[in-house]
Protein backbone atom coordinates (compact mmCIF):
# COMPACT_ATOMS: atom_id res chain seq x y z
CA UNK A 1 0.00 0.00 0.00
CA UNK A 2 1.12 3.38 -0.72
CA UNK A 3 2.44 6.03 2.13
CA UNK A 4 1.60 8.78 2.72
CA UNK A 5 4.28 11.49 1.67
CA UNK A 6 3.86 14.40 4.04
CA UNK A 7 5.71 17.75 4.01
CA UNK A 8 8.68 17.76 6.68
CA UNK A 9 7.04 20.00 8.90
CA UNK A 10 3.87 18.12 8.70
CA UNK A 11 5.79 14.93 9.48
CA UNK A 12 7.60 16.02 12.62
CA UNK A 13 4.35 17.84 13.97
CA UNK A 14 2.68 15.11 13.33
CA UNK A 15 5.83 12.98 15.23
CA UNK A 16 5.58 15.31 18.18
CA UNK A 17 2.07 15.30 18.70
CA UNK A 18 1.80 11.73 18.93
CA UNK A 19 4.99 10.88 20.93
CA UNK A 20 4.04 13.62 23.03
CA UNK A 21 0.51 11.91 23.72
CA UNK A 22 2.29 8.65 24.43
CA UNK A 23 4.81 9.77 26.45
CA UNK A 24 2.35 12.05 28.76
CA UNK A 25 0.16 8.78 28.61
CA UNK A 26 3.41 6.82 30.22
CA UNK A 27 4.04 9.22 32.40
CA UNK A 28 0.33 9.13 33.81
CA UNK A 29 0.34 5.57 34.19
CA UNK A 30 -2.68 4.98 31.81
CA UNK A 31 -1.66 1.31 30.97
CA UNK A 32 0.15 0.57 34.41
CA UNK A 33 -2.08 -2.87 33.99
CA UNK A 34 -1.37 -3.45 30.63
CA UNK A 35 2.37 -2.98 31.31
CA UNK A 36 2.42 -5.54 34.56
CA UNK A 37 1.19 -8.12 32.52
CA UNK A 38 3.73 -7.99 29.73
CA UNK A 39 6.24 -7.97 33.11
CA UNK A 40 4.65 -10.68 34.63
CA UNK A 41 4.77 -12.72 31.50
CA UNK A 42 8.58 -12.06 31.24
CA UNK A 43 9.59 -12.75 34.53
CA UNK A 44 7.06 -15.45 35.04
CA UNK A 45 9.55 -18.37 34.36
CA UNK A 46 12.93 -16.42 34.64
CA UNK A 47 13.75 -18.24 38.22
CA UNK A 48 17.45 -19.18 38.91
CA UNK A 49 19.10 -21.11 41.60
CA UNK A 50 18.28 -18.94 44.82
CA UNK A 51 21.31 -17.88 46.97
CA UNK A 52 22.34 -20.95 49.36
CA UNK A 53 22.48 -19.29 52.51
CA UNK A 54 19.18 -19.19 52.90
CA UNK A 55 16.93 -20.72 55.10
CA UNK A 56 13.66 -20.30 56.54
CA UNK A 57 12.44 -21.53 60.03
CA UNK A 58 8.88 -21.80 59.53
CA UNK A 59 6.23 -21.50 62.03
CA UNK A 60 4.42 -24.16 60.15
CA UNK A 61 1.14 -26.31 61.28
CA UNK A 62 3.03 -29.01 63.09
CA UNK A 63 4.97 -26.36 65.14
CA UNK A 64 1.36 -24.96 66.21
CA UNK A 65 0.05 -28.33 66.84
CA UNK A 66 2.68 -29.28 68.93
CA UNK A 67 3.73 -25.76 70.53
CA UNK A 68 0.02 -24.61 71.01
CA UNK A 69 -2.25 -21.50 70.76
CA UNK A 70 -0.12 -18.32 68.83
CA UNK A 71 1.00 -16.21 70.30
CA UNK A 72 3.65 -18.40 72.17
CA UNK A 73 5.62 -17.54 74.84
CA UNK A 74 8.91 -15.20 73.99
CA UNK A 75 11.04 -17.56 76.43
CA UNK A 76 9.98 -20.07 73.40
CA UNK A 77 11.76 -17.78 70.70
CA UNK A 78 14.87 -17.06 72.86
CA UNK A 79 15.04 -21.09 73.35
CA UNK A 80 14.78 -21.30 69.29
CA UNK A 81 17.49 -18.33 68.89
CA UNK A 82 20.15 -20.18 70.96
CA UNK A 83 19.78 -23.49 69.16
CA UNK A 84 20.18 -20.96 66.18
CA UNK A 85 22.90 -19.76 67.18
CA UNK A 86 24.81 -23.21 68.31
CA UNK A 87 23.93 -24.66 64.84
CA UNK A 88 26.50 -21.68 63.82
CA UNK A 89 23.76 -19.02 62.07
CA UNK A 90 24.75 -16.39 60.67
CA UNK A 91 22.43 -13.94 60.48
CA UNK A 92 18.52 -14.00 61.72
CA UNK A 93 16.19 -12.15 61.32
CA UNK A 94 12.54 -12.97 63.30
CA UNK A 95 9.89 -11.61 61.18
CA UNK A 96 7.84 -11.60 63.97
CA UNK A 97 6.41 -8.48 65.83
CA UNK A 98 6.98 -7.65 69.55
CA UNK A 99 5.45 -4.11 70.06
CA UNK A 100 3.97 -4.40 73.46
CA UNK A 101 5.57 -5.74 76.54
CA UNK A 102 4.46 -9.02 77.73
CA UNK A 103 1.96 -8.27 80.32
CA UNK A 104 1.42 -12.19 81.67
CA UNK A 105 5.34 -12.26 82.27
CA UNK A 106 8.13 -9.51 82.65
CA UNK A 107 10.64 -11.94 82.29
CA UNK A 108 9.58 -12.83 78.95
CA UNK A 109 11.37 -9.84 77.54
CA UNK A 110 14.53 -10.32 79.75
CA UNK A 111 14.65 -13.51 77.94
CA UNK A 112 13.91 -12.70 75.05
CA UNK A 113 16.13 -9.78 75.16
CA UNK A 114 19.14 -12.10 76.69
CA UNK A 115 19.09 -14.65 73.86
CA UNK A 116 19.26 -11.94 71.21
CA UNK A 117 22.54 -10.27 72.49
CA UNK A 118 24.30 -13.49 73.20
CA UNK A 119 23.61 -14.21 69.29
CA UNK A 120 24.44 -10.88 68.41
CA UNK A 121 22.94 -10.98 64.62
CA UNK A 122 19.57 -11.12 65.03
CA UNK A 123 17.33 -8.26 63.02
CA UNK A 124 13.98 -7.30 64.10
CA UNK A 125 10.83 -5.92 62.08
CA UNK A 126 9.63 -1.97 62.26
CA UNK A 127 5.86 -1.87 60.52
CA UNK A 128 4.49 1.12 59.46
CA UNK A 129 0.60 1.49 61.11
CA UNK A 130 -2.13 3.70 61.28
CA UNK A 131 -2.29 5.78 64.39
CA UNK A 132 -5.50 6.41 65.88
CA UNK A 133 -6.90 9.61 63.57
CA UNK A 134 -6.23 7.32 60.51
CA UNK A 135 -3.88 10.70 59.05
CA UNK A 136 -0.95 9.96 60.43
CA UNK A 137 0.94 6.99 60.18
CA UNK A 138 3.43 5.63 63.28
CA UNK A 139 6.19 3.18 63.89
CA UNK A 140 5.36 0.11 65.40
CA UNK A 141 8.92 -0.73 66.97
CA UNK A 142 10.11 -3.80 69.08
CA UNK A 143 9.46 -3.03 73.04
CA UNK A 144 12.51 -1.44 73.68
CA UNK A 145 14.10 -4.17 75.38
CA UNK A 146 14.14 -5.72 72.36
CA UNK A 147 15.60 -3.29 70.27
CA UNK A 148 18.43 -2.07 71.93
CA UNK A 149 19.51 -6.17 72.02
CA UNK A 150 18.93 -6.21 68.20
CA UNK A 151 21.49 -5.78 65.70
CA UNK A 152 19.35 -3.88 63.51
CA UNK A 153 16.03 -3.16 62.94
CA UNK A 154 14.64 -2.92 59.38
CA UNK A 155 10.90 -2.43 57.80
CA UNK A 156 8.75 -5.09 56.27
CA UNK A 157 6.49 -2.86 54.34
CA UNK A 158 5.69 -4.83 51.04
CA UNK A 159 4.87 -3.32 48.09
CA UNK A 160 1.11 -4.71 46.86
CA UNK A 161 0.24 -3.43 42.96
CA UNK A 162 -3.39 -1.96 42.51
CA UNK A 163 -4.04 -5.84 40.81
CA UNK A 164 -2.84 -7.18 44.18
CA UNK A 165 0.62 -8.78 43.13
CA UNK A 166 3.56 -7.67 45.06
CA UNK A 167 6.35 -7.18 42.43
CA UNK A 168 8.66 -4.69 43.91
CA UNK A 169 9.86 -3.09 47.56
CA UNK A 170 11.23 0.02 48.48
CA UNK A 171 14.98 -0.98 50.62
CA UNK A 172 14.20 1.85 52.67
CA UNK A 173 11.64 3.35 54.15
CA UNK A 174 10.55 5.28 57.48
CA UNK A 175 8.60 8.07 59.01
CA UNK A 176 10.26 11.19 58.26
CA UNK A 177 12.94 9.99 55.87
CA UNK A 178 13.71 6.24 55.00
CA UNK A 179 16.15 5.37 57.31
CA UNK A 180 15.40 1.61 57.69
CA UNK A 181 16.10 -0.67 55.22
CA UNK A 182 13.73 -3.98 54.07
CA UNK A 183 14.05 -7.25 56.43
CA UNK A 184 15.50 -8.71 53.43
CA UNK A 185 18.13 -5.93 53.08
CA UNK A 186 19.46 -6.28 56.39
CA UNK A 187 19.14 -10.42 56.28
CA UNK A 188 21.84 -10.11 53.45
CA UNK A 189 23.93 -8.00 55.27
CA UNK A 190 24.66 -6.18 51.94
CA UNK A 191 26.57 -2.59 52.60
CA UNK A 192 27.83 -0.58 50.26
CA UNK A 193 24.95 2.01 47.84
CA UNK A 194 21.52 0.95 47.83
CA UNK A 195 20.08 0.62 44.17
CA UNK A 196 16.73 1.79 43.40
CA UNK A 197 14.49 4.87 42.01
CA UNK A 198 14.49 7.75 44.72
CA UNK A 199 11.39 8.98 46.89
CA UNK A 200 8.68 9.43 44.67
CA UNK A 201 7.32 11.77 47.50
CA UNK A 202 8.00 15.70 47.23
CA UNK A 203 10.65 16.97 48.94
CA UNK A 204 8.12 19.08 50.87
CA UNK A 205 6.41 16.38 51.96
CA UNK A 206 5.24 16.07 55.78
CA UNK A 207 8.14 15.01 57.94
CA UNK A 208 5.51 12.84 59.95
CA UNK A 209 4.65 10.43 56.50
CA UNK A 210 5.94 7.48 56.09
CA UNK A 211 8.51 7.72 53.03
CA UNK A 212 9.68 5.03 50.93
CA UNK A 213 12.94 5.46 49.03
CA UNK A 214 14.83 2.87 46.55
CA UNK A 215 12.04 1.11 44.59
CA UNK A 216 13.19 -1.80 42.78
CA UNK A 217 11.33 -4.42 40.66
CA UNK A 218 11.53 -8.20 42.66
CA UNK A 219 13.16 -10.72 41.27
CA UNK A 220 11.73 -14.20 42.63
CA UNK A 221 13.62 -17.05 42.86
CA UNK A 222 11.01 -19.26 41.81
CA UNK A 223 7.56 -20.26 43.26
CA UNK A 224 6.50 -20.80 46.73
CA UNK A 225 8.70 -23.54 48.55
CA UNK A 226 11.86 -22.40 46.43
CA UNK A 227 13.76 -22.14 49.49
CA UNK A 228 14.67 -24.70 52.05
CA UNK A 229 12.53 -24.84 54.88
CA UNK A 230 12.76 -26.49 58.21
CA UNK A 231 10.18 -26.38 61.08
CA UNK A 232 10.23 -24.73 63.94
CA UNK A 233 10.12 -27.53 66.08
CA UNK A 234 12.18 -29.61 64.59
CA UNK A 235 14.85 -26.83 65.43
CA UNK A 236 13.61 -26.03 68.64
CA UNK A 237 13.76 -29.68 69.51
CA UNK A 238 17.27 -30.36 68.12
CA UNK A 239 16.11 -32.73 65.55
CA UNK A 240 18.20 -30.92 62.56
CA UNK A 241 21.22 -32.84 60.77
CA UNK A 242 24.32 -30.89 61.90
CA UNK A 243 25.66 -28.56 60.35
CA UNK A 244 22.66 -27.80 58.69
CA UNK A 245 22.03 -24.34 59.38
CA UNK A 246 25.87 -23.59 60.11
CA UNK A 247 26.67 -19.77 58.41
CA UNK A 248 23.46 -19.70 56.65
CA UNK A 249 20.71 -16.64 56.83
CA UNK A 250 17.62 -17.62 58.24
CA UNK A 251 14.51 -16.14 58.59
CA UNK A 252 12.00 -17.15 61.25
CA UNK A 253 8.19 -16.47 60.39
CA UNK A 254 5.24 -17.79 59.80
CA UNK A 255 3.94 -20.12 57.23
CA UNK A 256 0.83 -21.86 58.35
CA UNK A 257 -2.28 -20.77 56.46
CA UNK A 258 -4.77 -18.94 58.12
CA UNK A 259 -2.11 -17.14 60.41
CA UNK A 260 0.71 -16.41 58.16
CA UNK A 261 0.46 -13.51 55.36
CA UNK A 262 -0.06 -14.45 51.73
CA UNK A 263 0.95 -12.73 48.70
CA UNK A 264 0.61 -13.41 44.54
CA UNK A 265 3.76 -12.82 42.96
CA UNK A 266 4.27 -13.26 39.11
CA UNK A 267 5.54 -16.79 39.81
CA UNK A 268 3.01 -17.71 41.75
CA UNK A 269 -0.50 -16.63 40.50
CA UNK A 270 -2.05 -20.05 41.21
CA UNK A 271 -0.39 -20.51 44.90
CA UNK A 272 0.31 -18.37 47.64
CA UNK A 273 3.59 -16.96 49.03
CA UNK A 274 4.25 -16.52 53.04
CA UNK A 275 5.73 -12.55 54.08
CA UNK A 276 8.78 -14.90 55.16
CA UNK A 277 9.63 -16.19 51.65
CA UNK A 278 8.82 -12.96 50.46
CA UNK A 279 11.64 -11.30 52.40
CA UNK A 280 13.74 -14.93 51.39
CA UNK A 281 13.43 -13.68 47.61
CA UNK A 282 14.31 -10.15 48.65
CA UNK A 283 18.21 -11.11 50.35
CA UNK A 284 18.65 -13.80 47.14
CA UNK A 285 17.85 -11.55 44.92
CA UNK A 286 20.68 -8.81 46.69
CA UNK A 287 22.86 -11.10 47.55
CA UNK A 288 23.07 -12.46 43.63
CA UNK A 289 23.30 -8.70 42.32
CA UNK A 290 20.08 -9.47 40.61
CA UNK A 291 18.04 -6.43 41.35
CA UNK A 292 15.55 -5.39 39.04
CA UNK A 293 15.40 -1.73 37.82
CA UNK A 294 12.77 0.43 36.34
CA UNK A 295 13.63 3.09 34.48
CA UNK A 296 13.44 6.47 35.70
CA UNK A 297 9.94 8.60 34.76
CA UNK A 298 12.45 10.91 32.47
CA UNK A 299 13.55 8.08 30.37
CA UNK A 300 10.86 5.72 30.53
CA UNK A 301 8.24 8.73 28.76
CA UNK A 302 11.85 9.98 26.70
CA UNK A 303 11.99 6.66 25.09
CA UNK A 304 8.40 5.81 24.76
CA UNK A 305 8.17 9.21 22.54
CA UNK A 306 11.11 8.38 20.75
CA UNK A 307 9.64 5.16 19.57
CA UNK A 308 6.61 6.74 18.71
CA UNK A 309 8.20 9.54 17.05
CA UNK A 310 10.22 7.58 14.75
CA UNK A 311 7.50 5.23 13.64
CA UNK A 312 5.25 8.37 12.49
CA UNK A 313 7.98 9.62 10.80
CA UNK A 314 8.66 5.76 9.20
CA UNK A 315 5.03 5.46 8.17
CA UNK A 316 5.14 8.49 6.28
CA UNK A 317 8.49 8.36 4.16
CA UNK A 318 7.40 7.22 0.72
CA UNK A 319 10.42 4.99 0.38
CA UNK A 320 9.38 2.84 3.17
CA UNK A 321 6.31 0.38 3.55
CA UNK A 322 3.65 1.86 6.05
CA UNK A 323 2.47 -1.79 6.83
CA UNK A 324 6.25 -3.10 7.68
CA UNK A 325 7.22 0.50 9.50
CA UNK A 326 4.01 -0.92 11.66
CA UNK A 327 4.48 -4.73 12.42
CA UNK A 328 8.46 -3.17 13.14
CA UNK A 329 7.07 -0.24 15.57
CA UNK A 330 4.87 -2.87 17.30
CA UNK A 331 6.91 -5.57 18.20
CA UNK A 332 10.30 -3.22 18.53
CA UNK A 333 8.91 -2.01 22.40
CA UNK A 334 8.08 -5.13 23.25
CA UNK A 335 11.66 -6.65 22.03
CA UNK A 336 13.22 -3.41 23.58
CA UNK A 337 11.45 -4.35 26.70
CA UNK A 338 12.78 -8.17 26.52
CA UNK A 339 15.88 -7.27 25.60
CA UNK A 340 16.47 -4.70 28.47
CA UNK A 341 14.89 -6.55 31.36
CA UNK A 342 16.90 -10.23 30.44
CA UNK A 343 20.18 -8.77 29.10
CA UNK A 344 20.75 -5.11 31.93
CA UNK A 345 17.78 -5.84 34.78
CA UNK A 346 16.00 -3.07 33.47
CA UNK A 347 12.49 -2.47 33.09
CA UNK A 348 10.60 -0.34 30.28
CA UNK A 349 6.99 -0.64 30.34
CA UNK A 350 6.13 -0.84 26.70
CA UNK A 351 2.34 -0.40 26.12
CA UNK A 352 2.46 3.20 25.89
CA UNK A 353 4.43 2.99 22.93
CA UNK A 354 2.50 0.33 21.76
CA UNK A 355 -0.56 2.08 22.01
CA UNK A 356 0.95 5.42 20.71
CA UNK A 357 1.79 2.94 17.23
CA UNK A 358 -1.23 2.01 17.20
CA UNK A 359 -2.68 5.46 17.34
CA UNK A 360 -0.24 6.46 14.62
CA UNK A 361 -1.88 3.38 12.51
CA UNK A 362 -4.99 4.78 12.73
CA UNK A 363 -4.15 7.96 12.38
CA UNK A 364 -2.61 6.80 9.03
CA UNK A 365 -5.33 4.56 8.24
CA UNK A 366 -7.96 7.29 8.33
CA UNK A 367 -5.65 9.67 6.52
CA UNK A 368 -4.92 6.99 3.56
CA UNK A 369 -9.29 6.39 3.09
CA UNK A 370 -9.28 9.83 2.82
CA UNK A 371 -6.77 10.24 0.47
CA UNK A 372 -7.71 7.20 -1.91
CA UNK A 373 -11.40 8.95 -1.43
CA UNK A 374 -9.79 12.22 -3.26
CA UNK A 375 -7.97 9.92 -5.79
CA UNK A 376 -10.93 8.04 -6.77
CA UNK A 377 -12.57 11.59 -7.11
CA UNK A 378 -9.72 13.40 -8.92
CA UNK A 379 -8.83 13.15 -12.74
CA UNK A 380 -4.76 11.86 -12.36
CA UNK A 381 -3.50 13.45 -15.32
CA UNK A 382 -4.75 17.03 -14.54
CA UNK A 383 -5.76 17.07 -10.67
CA UNK A 384 -9.14 18.31 -11.62
CA UNK A 385 -11.93 16.40 -10.51
CA UNK A 386 -13.30 13.37 -12.60
CA UNK A 387 -16.76 12.91 -14.25
CA UNK A 388 -17.88 10.99 -11.21
CA UNK A 389 -17.42 13.84 -8.95
CA UNK A 390 -18.92 16.12 -11.65
CA UNK A 391 -22.08 13.87 -12.00
CA UNK A 392 -22.57 13.90 -7.91
CA UNK A 393 -21.72 17.58 -7.56
CA UNK A 394 -24.31 18.68 -10.51
CA UNK A 395 -27.07 16.52 -8.91
CA UNK A 396 -26.27 17.62 -5.48
CA UNK A 397 -25.82 21.56 -6.77
CA UNK A 398 -29.13 21.34 -8.71
CA UNK A 399 -31.12 20.13 -5.60
CA UNK A 400 -29.74 23.02 -3.71
CA UNK A 401 -30.76 25.66 -6.24
CA UNK A 402 -33.90 24.15 -6.88
CA UNK A 403 -34.20 24.74 -2.58
CA UNK A 404 -32.63 28.10 -2.67
CA UNK A 405 -34.03 29.73 -5.74
CA UNK A 406 -31.14 30.46 -6.54
CA UNK A 407 -29.47 30.45 -10.56
CA UNK A 408 -26.61 27.41 -10.96
CA UNK A 409 -24.76 27.85 -14.23
CA UNK A 410 -23.18 24.96 -15.90
CA UNK A 411 -20.00 25.65 -18.47
CA UNK A 412 -18.48 23.06 -20.59
CA UNK A 413 -15.61 23.62 -22.14
CA UNK A 414 -13.72 21.82 -24.92
CA UNK A 415 -10.17 21.83 -26.59
CA UNK A 416 -10.22 23.08 -29.57
CA UNK A 417 -8.33 20.59 -32.32
CA UNK A 418 -6.85 18.98 -29.63
CA UNK A 419 -6.43 15.50 -32.06
CA UNK A 420 -4.05 17.48 -33.98
CA UNK A 421 -1.31 18.30 -31.07
CA UNK A 422 -1.23 14.28 -30.02
CA UNK A 423 -0.76 13.28 -34.11
CA UNK A 424 1.68 16.91 -35.11
CA UNK A 425 4.07 16.87 -31.39
CA UNK A 426 2.80 13.42 -29.99
CA UNK A 427 1.43 12.78 -26.64
CA UNK A 428 3.48 14.17 -23.98
CA UNK A 429 3.24 17.75 -25.79
CA UNK A 430 -0.70 16.76 -25.50
CA UNK A 431 -0.76 16.15 -22.17
CA UNK A 432 0.82 19.42 -21.41
CA UNK A 433 -1.80 21.08 -23.08
CA UNK A 434 -4.44 19.17 -20.73
CA UNK A 435 -2.58 20.01 -17.99
CA UNK A 436 -1.88 23.75 -18.97
CA UNK A 437 -5.57 24.45 -19.95
CA UNK A 438 -6.91 22.67 -16.64
CA UNK A 439 -5.12 24.76 -14.89
CA UNK A 440 -6.61 27.81 -16.28
CA UNK A 441 -10.04 26.63 -15.92
CA UNK A 442 -9.19 25.39 -12.36
CA UNK A 443 -8.37 28.97 -11.23
CA UNK A 444 -11.88 30.04 -12.17
CA UNK A 445 -13.74 27.71 -9.49
CA UNK A 446 -12.13 30.36 -6.67
CA UNK A 447 -15.13 29.73 -4.29
CA UNK A 448 -15.33 26.44 -1.87
CA UNK A 449 -18.73 24.95 -3.97
CA UNK A 450 -17.20 25.69 -7.21
CA UNK A 451 -15.98 22.74 -9.25
CA UNK A 452 -13.63 22.40 -12.15
CA UNK A 453 -13.89 18.90 -13.71
CA UNK A 454 -12.45 17.11 -16.57
CA UNK A 455 -15.35 14.85 -17.21
CA UNK A 456 -13.74 13.52 -21.06
CA UNK A 457 -10.69 13.40 -23.09
CA UNK A 458 -10.40 16.74 -24.08
CA UNK A 459 -13.65 17.83 -22.15
CA UNK A 460 -14.00 20.27 -19.25
CA UNK A 461 -16.99 21.51 -17.09
CA UNK A 462 -17.50 24.25 -14.42
CA UNK A 463 -20.05 23.71 -12.11
CA UNK A 464 -20.74 27.78 -10.22
CA UNK A 465 -23.43 27.45 -7.92
CA UNK A 466 -25.11 30.76 -7.03
CA UNK A 467 -23.78 32.06 -10.12
CA UNK A 468 -25.80 34.33 -12.99
CA UNK A 469 -25.51 33.98 -16.76
CA UNK A 470 -23.89 37.42 -16.61
CA UNK A 471 -21.51 36.23 -13.34
CA UNK A 472 -20.48 33.09 -15.66
CA UNK A 473 -20.34 34.54 -18.77
CA UNK A 474 -17.26 37.14 -17.53
CA UNK A 475 -15.87 34.16 -16.31
CA UNK A 476 -15.75 32.25 -19.58
CA UNK A 477 -14.56 35.75 -21.67
CA UNK A 478 -11.99 35.58 -18.86
CA UNK A 479 -10.77 32.22 -20.08
CA UNK A 480 -10.79 32.54 -23.74
CA UNK A 481 -8.31 35.74 -23.50
CA UNK A 482 -6.35 33.59 -21.73
CA UNK A 483 -6.05 30.70 -23.34
CA UNK A 484 -5.48 32.74 -26.46
CA UNK A 485 -2.26 34.53 -25.16
CA UNK A 486 -1.04 31.06 -23.29
CA UNK A 487 1.11 29.05 -25.53
CA UNK A 488 2.68 25.60 -25.25
CA UNK A 489 6.47 24.89 -26.01
CA UNK A 490 6.76 22.22 -28.51
CA UNK A 491 10.35 22.45 -29.60
CA UNK A 492 13.50 24.50 -29.66
CA UNK A 493 12.13 28.15 -29.70
CA UNK A 494 8.88 26.90 -30.95
CA UNK A 495 5.31 27.86 -29.25
CA UNK A 496 1.79 26.09 -30.15
CA UNK A 497 -1.22 28.40 -29.90
CA UNK A 498 -4.45 27.25 -28.06
CA UNK A 499 -7.83 27.85 -27.48
CA UNK A 500 -11.11 26.28 -26.31
CA UNK A 501 -15.07 26.59 -27.11
CA UNK A 502 -17.36 26.57 -24.22
CA UNK A 503 -21.32 26.52 -23.90
CA UNK A 504 -23.08 27.96 -21.10
CA UNK A 505 -26.26 27.07 -19.52
CA UNK A 506 -27.89 28.31 -16.21
CA UNK A 507 -31.29 27.43 -14.90
CA UNK A 508 -32.88 28.33 -11.37
CA UNK A 509 -34.54 24.97 -10.85
CA UNK A 510 -38.20 23.94 -10.76
CA UNK A 511 -39.90 21.07 -8.85
CA UNK A 512 -40.13 19.58 -12.48
CA UNK A 513 -36.80 19.95 -13.52
CA UNK A 514 -33.58 17.53 -13.80
CA UNK A 515 -29.92 17.89 -13.98
CA UNK A 516 -29.85 16.10 -17.20
CA UNK A 517 -31.96 18.98 -18.83
CA UNK A 518 -29.26 21.60 -17.70
CA UNK A 519 -26.80 19.13 -19.21
CA UNK A 520 -27.99 18.71 -22.27
CA UNK A 521 -29.08 22.52 -22.98
CA UNK A 522 -25.50 23.20 -22.14
CA UNK A 523 -23.91 20.85 -24.75
CA UNK A 524 -25.96 22.32 -27.26
CA UNK A 525 -24.90 25.63 -26.60
CA UNK A 526 -20.87 24.08 -26.73
CA UNK A 527 -22.05 22.68 -30.31
CA UNK A 528 -23.45 25.43 -31.50
CA UNK A 529 -20.24 27.53 -30.83
CA UNK A 530 -18.24 24.86 -32.14
CA UNK A 531 -20.21 25.03 -35.28
CA UNK A 532 -20.15 29.02 -35.57
CA UNK A 533 -15.76 28.56 -36.16
CA UNK A 534 -14.74 27.72 -32.56
CA UNK A 535 -12.80 29.54 -29.90
CA UNK A 536 -15.70 31.58 -28.53
CA UNK A 537 -18.76 30.38 -26.56
CA UNK A 538 -22.70 30.33 -26.82
CA UNK A 539 -25.24 30.84 -23.90
CA UNK A 540 -28.31 28.53 -23.87
CA UNK A 541 -31.61 29.91 -24.10
CA UNK A 542 -32.91 30.04 -20.58
CA UNK A 543 -35.45 27.36 -19.98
Amino acid sequence: MRAILLPWPQRLLLAGVLGGLAGWASQAHLFWQQDEHVYDQLVGGWDYTPDDSLAIVAIDERSLQQLGQWPWPRGTHARLLDRLHEAGARRVALDLMFPEPDRKDATQDEELAAAIKRSGNVVLPVLAASASDAAVPEELLPVPVLASAARTLAHTDIEVDGDGVARGLYLKAGVGSAYWPALGLALSGKDGPVPGLGDPAPETASPYQWRRDNYVRLRYAGRPGTFPQVSYIDVLEGRLPPGLLRDRRVIVGMTASGIAPRLLTPTSRESWMSGTEYQANVASMLLGGRVILPLPPGVQSGMVIALVALCALGMTQRRLSPLRVTAAALALPLLLSLVLLRGFDLWFAPVAAVAGVMLMLLAWGLWQMRYWRRQANRDPLTGLANRMRFEEALRLEYEAARRSGRPLSLVLIDLDNFKHYNDTFGHHVGDLVLQQTARMIGELARRPRDLAARFGGDEFALVLPDTSSEGAIQLIEALLVRVRQAGIAVGKGRQARISVTAGLGTVVPDADSLPSQLFRATDAALYQAKAAGRDGYQVAPAG
